[in-house]
């Protein structure tokens, strides 16, 4: 069988926004021998992990870990909650809320679709007076749930889940609100208690810095409540047996094992460095590549700087530019993968991801091979971002670093 070589010497530079490249650390610890998931060390496993997964998520309440992709979070989020027919309004901010947009209606609820017109939507945020204004025209509280999009990984946006939470108080509506938190989770700061989020939706490969194949709910009271009447079928995903067996440990069906190994030793990563700095350090990084893209004279594809990601960012290209020829050619001359433009954005823009395994020393190569392959496809720049990335670097030190 032909064997293809893709990376021949040296280590490839995984610069998608998710997954994201895997800490050894974290590596290591999957590597570990599998246990007996029904005997007693892995019920004091499951025990601490879903601890730990609390306080990152920032909540009193219980944390689902399913062995799924977020995919199959955000089925679970509806599955538990709804009821055939269901009208749910959802806010379109990118690819992937129009994706969970498209999944509610195949489950056979009735998703109500608003956002800014055309294009724009897909370059800010979460307009929180259309969600205010929407509830207040549904008097008979039809509106079963609000869904959300916390860092839409298309774009570049991370949206003000607090204000969202502040218009549906300020209506006084009942609705559930969940939020997909699939990219921003350990990456941009979250508060599932604190914002009043009644189921939050998030997956390993992203700011957990683990491989696709964990996806978390985060639960309410209120959401568990109303799972006790929801009509729309379950069975894997349902809550009730997993609650059930998370009380010594384990789970209703046989986990993945290993990646929760990989979960534990994630979480201890986090909690070590402090959720602030894991923040801080996030938007330090999108600055400084924010601060290449404006150097090379090109639009980020977030346009309001209030929402920025500190996950990602999106480079426009200019017109007439095929954005997938030039991310094609970095990938075969620098062995370097940038994530593609999704849905309304495919072929105009690239996405640069600076999370996970990272530093400041693999964006500047990063953005070395960006800007190397940008001018063999003969894209005329303004100016070096590698050079606007590397000043702002040095000038602007992390906040554990010493002189000394």
């Amino acid at each position: 069988m032909l064997k293809l070589d893709f990376h021949p010497s040296g280590r490839h530079f995984l610069q998608i926004p998710g997954p994201s490249p895997v800490p050894d650390r974290i590596l290591r610890a999957m590597s570990l021998p599998t246990i007996d998931h029904r005997g007693p060390e892995f019920g004091a496993l499951g025990l601490e992990l879903l601890d730990k997964t609390r306080q990152v998520f920032k909540t009193q309440g219980p944390v689902i870990v399913y062995p799924a992709s977020g995919t199959g979070a955000w089925e679970a989020a509806l599955a538990n909650t709804l009821s055939a027919g269901d009208t749910v309004l959802m806010y379109e901010t990118g690819h992937f809320a129009t994706l969970w947009q498209k999944m509610a209606r195949r489950l056979g609820l009735e998703p109500e679709f608003i956002g800014l017109p055309g294009s724009e939507g897909w370059r800010c945020g979460v307009q929180a007076d259309m969600i205010e204004a929407r509830l207040r025209e549904d008097s008979d509280h039809r509106i079963k749930a609000v869904c959300v999009v916390h860092n839409e990984t298309s774009t570049g946006v991370t949206s003000d889940i607090a204000a969202v939470r502040r218009a549906m108080d300020a209506v006084g509506h009942p609705a559930l609100l969940m939020v997909d938190t699939i990219s921003g989770l350990a990456s941009a700061d979250y508060r599932h208690d604190e914002w009043g989020v009644d189921v939050t939706i998030s997956g390993s490969q992203k700011g957990l810095m683990l491989p696709p194949g964990i996806s978390f709910n985060a639960l309410s009271d209120k959401a568990i409540e109303v799972s006790l009447k929801a009509g729309l079928p379950k069975s894997f995903w349902a809550w009730d047996e997993i609650l059930e067996a998370n009380r010594t440990g384990y789970w209703p069906y046989t986990p993945s094992t290993n990646l929760l190994y990989g979960l534990n030793e994630a979480l201890d990563m986090l909690l070590e460095e402090g959720l602030d700095n894991v923040f801080a350090r996030h938007q330090r990084w999108a600055a400084g590549v924010r601060a290449a893209v404006n150097a090379w004279g090109l639009e980020i594809q977030c346009q309001d700087p209030e929402v920025y990601s500190p996950v990602l960012t999106g480079v426009v290209m200019p017109e007439g530019v095929d954005a997938d020829a030039v991310r094609n050619l970095i990938y075969r001359r620098f062995d370097l993968s940038l994530g593609m433009g999704l849905g309304k954005a495919r072929g105009r823009m690239f996405r640069i991801g600076h999370l996970g395994d990272c530093n400041d020393l693999t964006l500047m190569a990063t953005l070395a091979g960006c800007e190397m392959g940008m001018k063999l496809s003969g894209i005329s720049l303004a100016g070096s971002g590698v050079e606007a990335a590397m000043h702002y670097f040095a000038e602007n030190a992390p906040a554990h670093a010493s002189d000394s």
